[in-house]
């Protein structure tokens, strides 16, 4: 199951709705008392923001949050002193701009930009 319909189904049971027919909970329900109904709706913010993280994962380059080789070191400072830019290297190491910065920060490459 999708997190979208895991949000879904909560919302609905959240709401004092049967998710399977659509038919309002009678009132003797566990979904109709109020601490339930509070637990649904954290679950519903705790769904939400797995949902966002697991969106932002996917747009994220293959190589993020993964450790630097000593190669890939080698080729990033390489292309760099060739006069590759940030955006360049960035697509060639499948990494966020942030992550080829930073190395090359701790490589002494640059320095750090501070506001």
């Amino acid at each position: 199951m999708d997190t979208d319909k895991a949000i879904e189904i909560v919302n609905l049971l959240a709401n004092g709705v049967d998710p399977e027919t659509g038919e309002v909970f009678p009132n003797n329900s566990p979904y109709q008392h109020p601490e339930v109904i509070r637990s649904l709706f954290l679950a519903i913010k705790a769904l939400e923001k797995m949902d966002k993280s697991e969106k932002r994962q996917k747009r994220l380059p293959r190589n993020a949050g993964k450790s630097w080789t000593e190669e890939e070191e080698y080729l990033l400072v390489k292309a760099f002193d060739e006069g590759k830019s940030i955006n360049e290297l960035s697509e060639v190491h499948k990494r966020t701009k942030g992550s080829i910065r930073s190395r090359l920060i701790k490589l002494e490459k640059i320095e750090e930009f501070k506001i």
